[in-house]
């Protein structure tokens, strides 16, 4: 865990546990999220071919993931580790002119 500690930055346990609980449930919040969404637009598993259905799915789930990570680290008083967090993933994506000021 100092490994970690280290290359995030941070100072305390408290600190890692509460980055580690928001990874978790905004994990589980975007892949519950996804399928209402898909159901929605009306692709589900059932009618749909299995690589549609997932493909989408997936797609779905990365930018939810993107808002639900920055919105649970300010409810739980870590915004500005997430929105660091948030800039480099982005980034390594290309997508780091979003961020240009």
């Amino acid at each position: 865990m100092k490994k970690l500690k280290d290359r995030w930055g941070i100072d305390s346990n408290w600190q890692l546990f509460i980055i580690l609980l928001v990874f978790a449930i905004t994990g589980s919040t975007a892949a519950k999220l996804a399928s209402p969404i898909t159901e929605l637009i009306g692709i589900n598993q059932h009618n749909s071919h299995w690589s549609i259905y997932w493909t989408l799915r997936i797609l779905l789930i990365f930018p939810i993931y993107q808002v639900l990570l920055v919105s649970f680290g300010w409810i739980f008083g870590q915004f500005q580790f997430f929105w660091a967090f948030e800039k480099k993933m982005l980034s390594r994506f290309g997508l780091s002119k979003i961020f240009k000021e």
